[in-house]
């Protein structure tokens, strides 16, 4: 069981008191969250022996995840758009908008400070649950509308780690919200996730160009390496020839559900590690999920003298594809004054 010292965390950043929380089921499970970013610090779950594996990537303390500059998101909430916006620019009714260039010749992840980057309002309200609140100004990183986020982190008893989000805007918008947490099943800093076996119940996917753009059409996984309707692990495929492997060093991919309604939650994608029996399913309402492992991250050193490199994690991001505002058949982002942003998110463990 990995605990983390909430001293680390317990200091002043931009003028707001920054905290570590600790969530706790009737099973043992525990998890530290904090409201810097939103972040998903540590997350115990029991293996096939009963002993805690902790399974996301991070860092020991908030001037780690401060000092670092590595370009990825660490166990954060993402916003308000999560994934690539073209160019930086979209439009609403005839009004072309400008983003931050942050990855590329793109905008990623909300801009230069996306919600990962800031410091959340944030109540704990019993043993289980975190709320957090945000809101981002009107022309913040270039986007339309105050957006008021609420995000409420729940461990249940039925070992599920669940996000949920709300957003509403007094101006139209754009709104595509995540969780960007980096897991490793065998555990942070034990080794690589490409010989975890995934399983995927999506029968599309969505290619992209060489800057991770979609090419604008939402293809058929019949045929492909994208094909994870039966069971597969990363290493099988990830290195065969293929241009979308070369676009993205791997997976870094949306799977598309042509099954989601954007309210009712579904079982899109389980994750299983052979060597201790973890078993993380992903459910959520949202059109897509984005499967990233973690091609581009660096070596690096995190909590309690871990480390990892390049493809020691594999992400699931629930969302709406990449830049929607831009593609024609894509599902919508927009969100208008008088509507509600919901989205429900799942990472639940067991054994086999």
């Amino acid at each position: 069981m990995r605990t983390i010292d909430p001293k680390g965390f317990d200091l002043m950043f931009e003028g707001k008191q920054v905290k570590l929380f600790t969530l706790k089921n009737a099973n043992g499970m525990m998890a530290q969250v904090t409201n810097f970013g939103g972040r998903i610090v540590t997350l115990n779950v029991p293996n096939k022996d009963g002993e805690y594996v902790d399974v996301v990537l991070g860092f020991g303390s908030l001037k780690d995840y401060i000092d670092y500059d590595g370009g990825t998101y660490y166990g954060a909430a993402i916003g308000r758009y999560g994934n690539r916006i073209k160019e930086g620019k979209f439009s609403l009714d005839g009004v072309e908008y400008t983003l931050p260039i942050n990855n590329g010749p793109n905008s990623l992840h909300g801009g230069l400070q996306g919600f990962d980057s800031k410091v959340w309002d944030a109540e704990q309200v019993d043993d289980t649950t975190v709320i957090f609140k945000l809101t981002a100004a009107d022309g913040e990183e270039g986007y339309p509308g105050e957006l008021a986020v609420t995000m409420v982190y729940t461990l249940t008893d039925d070992n599920e780690f669940a996000i949920t989000y709300e957003a509403t805007t007094d101006k139209k918008t754009i709104c595509n919200l995540t969780n960007h947490s980096y897991f490793n099943l065998k555990g942070c800093g034990n080794g690589t996730m490409t010989d975890a076996v995934i399983t995927m119940t999506a029968d599309k996917y969505i290619p992209v160009d060489e800057n991770a753009i979609p090419l604008g059409e939402i293809a058929d996984v019949e045929g492909t390496p994208f094909d994870f309707r039966e069971a597969h692990t990363i290493a099988e495929r990830v290195d065969q020839k293929n241009v979308q492997f070369s676009n993205c060093r791997g997976y870094d991919h949306t799977f598309f559900f042509t099954q989601a309604d954007g309210e009712t939650t579904f079982l899109m994608a389980e994750c299983y590690e052979p060597s201790n029996g973890i078993v993380m399913e992903v459910f959520s309402d949202q059109p897509g999920v984005q499967m990233y492992n973690a091609n581009w991250t660096k070596s690096e050193h995190g909590k309690d003298g871990t480390s990892w490199v390049e493809r020691d994690a594999i992400c699931f991001e629930t969302q709406c594809p990449p830049d929607s505002p831009n593609q024609e058949g894509f599902p919508s982002v927009e969100l208008n004054p008088g509507d509600t942003y919901k989205h429900n998110c799942i990472y639940k463990f067991s054994v086999k």
